[in-house]
């Protein structure tokens, strides 16, 4: 019974992956459409937070989730995008969320957005897109070994 089981779960691993990458994907590209459509609210925000460079920071921030979250989706240079979105992330816990990360920390620091996706961004990176990924299927073409990108 175990062995059907572990066939079972081993036959559905590549959703993780897979709607890991949707979701968050989808969670950034959302949020950067929006940004995308009042920049001027962004700048302003970023002013108050004391980000350096405000409206540059501003429209670079919006067109990384807008197009990262896409790409995510796709599955199209996930490991790269997510690393880049993880730093966002990053910077918004040192920041807009800082307070809420002091208070709910430890216990409930998963009801904070933006650790939440830090995390599977994180995992995003060292598990990479998985098999159903325009990632996967390059790698494939090109003849790389999808862990570690050596050739076979």
């Amino acid at each position: 019974m175990a062995s059907l089981g572990l066939r079972i779960t081993g036959a559905l691993a590549f959703l993780a992956p897979l709607l890991t990458r949707l979701v968050v994907g989808f969670g950034f590209h959302a949020t950067g459409h929006g940004k995308l459509q009042n920049l001027q609210k962004v700048t302003g925000f970023f002013t108050d937070l004391g980000i350096p460079f405000p409206g540059a920071n501003a429209a670079f921030i919006a067109g990384l989730e807008f197009f990262g979250g896409l790409f995510l989706i796709l599955g199209l240079g996930t490991r790269i995008f997510a690393f880049l979105l993880s730093c966002t992330m990053v910077v918004a816990l040192l920041t807009a969320d800082r307070p809420t990360l002091i208070e709910k920390f430890p216990a409930d620091v998963s009801d904070v957005t933006s650790f939440t996706f830090l995390v599977f961004l994180i995992w995003l990176v060292l598990y990479g897109p998985g098999p159903i990924s325009i990632d996967y299927f390059l790698s494939k073409w090109l003849g790389l070994n999808g862990k570690t990108g050596e050739s076979k």
